[in-house]
């Protein structure tokens, strides 16, 4: 891989030069998180005191049991934050994998993930509390942007800011440290909808590179994405049959779609471009399929709820007005989503009762009032709402001969690549999560690279305002809590799923 000497010549050794070099610590702490899955700075020391004859003789170097303690790493970690340093670095790395593989950059993939860990959240941190579907959900956490090379996974280029920071606006500083360190232009970016930015897109047309990516309501208004899709349900626009070789050797259905082009214009770097858009609509029959099993369910249990409203009841009031039914009946349209597809009808009896004279009391007519609803589904309003079930619209500068329509749907379907990266990056053998701060204090700078597990170094970020709920301590400060029982190092955890 050549680590050892691009360090050395991209970064100086900290201290007075005793010992290792930057590189060849790097190496053995390397070395010491992929064998044992433990990125925890102070196990390094012990772990290679017992390994002295093993390291000595692989490395070639006189290895001593301080030249990896915990205060050597953490002054190495120091040194890998020079921004500058690091993307020159990273462009070295990069540029010798793709010549000694051979390897013809063509597509790069881009997405984001988050990574936890057991710090204090200062108000200059990188990790700030918020939001997250990890487990446990209440430690601090950094957002990481992979840009892998599509479709050897390789990671090129890494980005990590605080968990705050809008995804929107992480794409072109990626893109640009792509740029540099491929060395190339005329790439393909394939993204999900957080590179859907119309800056994002404009700044690839600009340096002559190629987009793909899906575009959301932000991008797609409602009455955009309506003109879309009425062409197909008025039978005016044929669509075009997408399939894919299944494992038996069959060609299996997975899509229909067509494509139209959109004129744009953007600022770039203060000068007004213009180009043409191809818009990919597609239906992917495996989401439509799914969204009317789903539909169908929410307009059984919606029938159910109306139904319901109609049965008598111990304690359960009658409604013998029409508004309160009405909004009622309406609420449970609302809940399960369903309005327009289900016809309601009313019904009113009338019931008297003839009361006779009873002591002081003359005779009279008591008239009994009793509503009744019933909802029936509304077959063509259904059959409508089906047929707009599982669109979605791809946006791409590439032209037709370079990403067909098919093409294009089946290449984003390989968008796991990047997601495999993220899972290596914090299951074993990385582990990069939960990180746990050694004796040093909680670390300010983080950079983790999937493949060979370099560590870099990125400026912190600034932290989120004290969210309610969260633990202060005496003087409000917001302080995530301390490792618990159960939440063991990333080594006493089972491997994460990472398939």
């Amino acid at each position: 891989m050549g680590v050892q000497p691009l360090l050395d010549e991209h970064f100086p050794t900290p201290g007075h030069g005793v010992g290792l070099s930057l590189g060849w610590v790097t190496v053995v702490w390397l070395t010491h998180l992929l064998s044992e899955a433990d990125h925890r700075l102070h196990q390094v020391e012990p772990w290679a005191e017992q390994r002295l004859h093993t390291l000595r003789g692989s490395t070639g170097q006189r290895v001593d049991p301080l030249d990896v303690s915990d205060d050597r790493l953490a002054a190495v970690l120091e040194s890998l934050s020079d921004d500058a340093h690091w993307q020159a670095f990273e462009g070295a790395w990069t540029q010798p994998w793709l010549r000694v593989y051979d390897l013809q950059p063509e597509r790069m993939r881009l997405d984001t993930t988050t990574a936890s860990g057991y710090w204090r959240v200062t108000e200059d941190g990188l990790f700030p509390c918020g939001p997250r579907k990890d487990h446990p959900p209440d430690l601090p956490q950094v957002k990481v942007l992979l840009s892998v090379l599509d479709p050897l996974g390789l990671p090129v280029a890494t980005d990590v800011v605080p968990r705050q920071r809008a995804d929107d606006p992480l794409s072109i500083p990626a893109i640009a440290r792509v740029r540099e360190s491929v060395g190339r232009r005329g790439l393909l970016y394939v993204g999900d909808c957080k590179m859907g930015a119309l800056e994002t897109r404009a700044f690839l047309q600009a340096g002559g590179d190629a987009s793909r990516c899906p575009l959301v309501e932000v991008q797609l208004p409602p009455h955009v994405w309506e003109a879309y899709v009425e062409p197909v349900s008025s039978g005016h626009q044929p669509l075009s049959r997408i399939t894919r070789l299944s494992a038996t050797g069959t060609r299996q259905h997975i899509a229909d779609g067509y494509e139209r082009l959109e004129p744009l214009t953007a600022e770039v770097a203060g000068t007004r471009l213009a180009w043409a858009e191809r818009r990919l609509v597609v239906r992917s029959c495996q989401l439509a399929r799914a969204g009317e099993r789903a539909l169908r369910a929410r307009l059984a249990k919606a029938r159910a709820a109306v139904a319901a409203l109609n049965t008598r009841g111990r304690g359960k009031p009658r409604f013998t007005e029409l508004p309160p039914l009405q909004a009622a009946v309406e609420a449970i349209l609302t809940r399960y989503r369903v309005q327009g597809l289900l016809a309601v009808q009313y019904t009113e009896r009338v019931h008297t009762r003839r009361l006779r004279r009873y002591g002081s009391r003359p005779a009279t007519v008591r008239v009994a009032r009793d509503l009744g609803v019933k909802a029936v589904v509304d077959r063509p309003a259904v059959a409508a709402a089906i047929g707009r079930l599982g669109w979605r619209v791809y946006a791409t500068n590439a032209p037709s001969d370079r990403l067909p329509l098919a093409q294009a749907v089946l290449g984003y379907r390989s968008h796991y690549l990047v997601e495999s990266d993220m899972g290596r990056l914090k299951g074993h053998p990385l582990s990069l999560t939960p990180m746990v701060p050694g004796a040093r204090g909680p670390c300010h700078r983080l950079d983790p690279t999937v493949v060979g597990g370099l560590a870099g170094p990125h400026p912190a970020g600034v932290c989120d305002p004290p969210a309610p709920g969260r633990h202060t301590d005496g003087a409000g400060e917001l302080v995530c809590r301390e490792p618990e029982a159960g939440d063991g190092p990333p080594h006493d955890r089972a491997p994460a799923d990472t398939r």
